[in-house]
């Protein structure tokens, strides 16, 4: 499909962001679509839609910006979310989905619908019964990285009001500037939409961690406090640094005991057991697709040995890494 992408980076100061930061983003537009009621459509994005931004997607994250009418999501096992023009709905999984007028209609299957632009431009779907109209324009964010801990603290469906104020303007804007250029066969700001998609992200993860119960730990919880989310930055934003709790503790100017009690108490566990969580659910990923040796793949996520990386990775996963692999590969044949 045509679309638009950008890469991005860099540390911001803000913790969603630098965290979103410390992987390399690629976020764009796929699909420009125009419904009539009834209609209804079901399908994922699909790794041939960003194949000319991304080579082997581990990630990828859909949204949808409705720009006029309204329509319903729905996930297997949730209820449907209603979505306004000026709302967003992003799913932070990529799952398989449906979208509608109402919930009476039969869904028509995404890819039976999808017209090529002749020019090499955005891709575009009319489809409908020809009344209330429905507007959509649907984007991405993603990474070749298997794993970030941001996307994987988050719900399957995330919504953003974009309707007050001037943020609407400017994302609609921003989206309608670059859809425009594709369907006419030139290219767009990339830049400018891998930003947009990024805030887009950013603002609808702040309203949700803004709705997590006081009481709740977790990783959300400890990326809104100023200093362990800053640690968490540093952390995500170089997992093979060799970190200590001292090092950590200096870095956000607090006490080591502080430290560590407020870091256990937001996040759950103490920073030197979440920091060798992650690096091993890091490496996890990563054996699934990397051709990298075991001894690479330890000194990538921080071990200074391939044997102790293989101890660590046997005491949390039950199986050196060899053999956990092993099995991956048995298990897709």
């Amino acid at each position: 499909m045509g679309g638009v992408a950008s890469d991005s980076d860099g540390i911001t100061g803000d913790p969603l962001s630098d965290v979103l930061s410390s992987v390399r983003l690629t976020g764009g537009i796929f699909l420009e679509a125009r419904f009539t009621a009834p209609w209804s459509i079901s399908g994922k994005l699909t790794h041939e839609a960003v194949s000319g931004f991304l080579r082997n997607p581990g990630q990828l994250i859909c949204y949808h910006v409705v720009t006029r009418g309204q329509l319903l999501v729905a996930l297997e096992g949730e209820a449907p979310v209603l979505v306004r023009a000026g709302e967003v709905v992003i799913l932070p999984r990529n799952d398989f989905h449906t979208m509608a007028s109402d919930g009476y209609c039969e869904p028509v299957e995404i890819g039976s619908l999808l017209q090529a632009s002749p020019n090499g431009g955005l891709t575009r779907i009319e489809h409908g019964g020809g009344g209330e109209e429905a507007d959509v324009i649907c984007g991405f964010l993603g990474s070749e990285d298997a794993f970030n801990p941001l996307i994987a603290s988050l719900p399957r469906v995330l919504t953003l009001d974009i309707r007050n104020g001037m943020s609407r303007d400017w994302i609609e804007t921003s989206v309608r500037y670059a859809a425009n250029d594709l369907v006419a066969g030139r290219a767009a700001g990339s830049s400018v939409m891998s930003r947009l998609a990024e805030l887009l992200l950013i603002e609808a993860v702040r309203h949700y961690s803004q709705a997590i119960a006081a009481e709740d730990e977790g990783w959300l919880k400890g990326l809104s406090d100023p200093q362990i989310g800053r640690a968490l930055t540093l952390i995500h934003s170089n997992i093979a640094a060799d970190w200590s709790t001292d090092k950590l503790a200096e870095a956000v100017a607090m006490s080591r005991s502080s430290f560590v009690d407020r870091f256990s108490a937001l996040v759950g566990m103490p920073p030197i057991r979440y920091l060798t969580a992650w690096r091993l659910r890091s490496a996890k990923m990563q054996l699934r697709e990397t051709r990298m040796s075991v001894a690479q793949l330890a000194w990538s996520v921080g071990y200074k040995s391939e044997e102790a990386f293989s101890r660590a990775f046997k005491r949390e996963y039950g199986l050196p890494p060899v053999q956990w692999k092993s099995g991956q590969e048995l298990g897709r044949r």
